[in-house]
């Protein structure tokens, strides 16, 4: 991978990480999620009476199931259906920069949200003795399962040209993905089908890392979760199936 690779996604990464803050989507989706976070996270702290984030690592995948889909709904849904996606892949770029730029400038715009909420851990510090490896491991642990969720999404997006339907689909995607490892799914499972759906399950790797014991194992997993998902949107835009 040379210097210009990487230059040419970079430039096409400030431009969609910029669309973000350039409308009011980005503000809408910061506040939603400080608002409900925080507020769902302290109805129920001073009644537990424990200085823990538990809780909070406990609500983070279910307000991203639905915050992430919105992010991504737009990002190849809105220019099909604009046309200016004809015009983004006649540029001198390959199918791969296009999807890595979309990919993580929604990621690192993920993890803005996600450092703005730092305010969090340091009251919940103040208020008491913390322990720092399952406050670290959540949030790095968030910052993966929010990473699946796009790539998910973004995949979903470049299969229609409605950014409501893309919303839709990416959502039920994502839950499917996600409790597809609970306890409760596994519980009617039959016996050898528990350990791969337990394996598949982004939720059951999430939990461990938020543990706060990070084990390469739940990496790898993210990390090739992410790439097929990735994988899977460079042959969609390949097969140039909206023409």
């Amino acid at each position: 991978m040379n210097t210009q690779y990487i230059k040419t996604i970079y430039t096409l990464f400030k431009k969609e990480l910029m669309s973000y803050f350039n409308s009011p989507i980005a503000y809408i989706f910061i506040g939603v999620f400080l608002v409900v976070g925080n507020w769902l996270f302290f109805k129920d702290f001073f009644l537990i009476g424990q200085a823990s984030m538990r809780g909070y690592f406990g609500l983070l995948p279910w307000i991203f199931l639905f915050l992430s889909p919105a992010v991504t709904m737009r990002l190849w849904a809105e220019e099909k259906k604009s046309g200016t996606i004809e015009f983004l892949l006649t540029l001198p770029i390959t199918d791969w920069q296009a999807v890595l730029a979309k990919f993580f400038s929604s990621l690192i715009f993920m993890f803005i949200t996600l450092l703005l909420s730092a305010s969090l851990p340091i009251t919940v510090a103040f208020l008491g003795d913390v322990d720092l490896g399952p406050i670290i491991g959540g949030y790095l642990g968030a910052l993966f399962l929010g990473g699946a969720y796009l790539s998910l999404g973004l995949f979903v997006s470049s299969l229609t040209k409605n950014q409501i339907i893309a919303f839709v689909l990416g959502l039920v995607a994502c839950f499917a993905a996600f409790i597809i490892g609970a306890d409760f799914v596994l519980a009617g499972a039959p016996q050898f089908a528990v350990p791969v759906m337990k394996f598949l399950g982004l939720g059951s790797h999430f939990y461990n890392i938020a543990k706060g014991v990070i084990d390469s194992k739940d990496i790898i997993y993210y990390i090739s979760f992410i790439f097929l998902f990735l994988w899977l949107n460079v042959r969609i835009i390949e097969g140039r199936g909206w023409k």
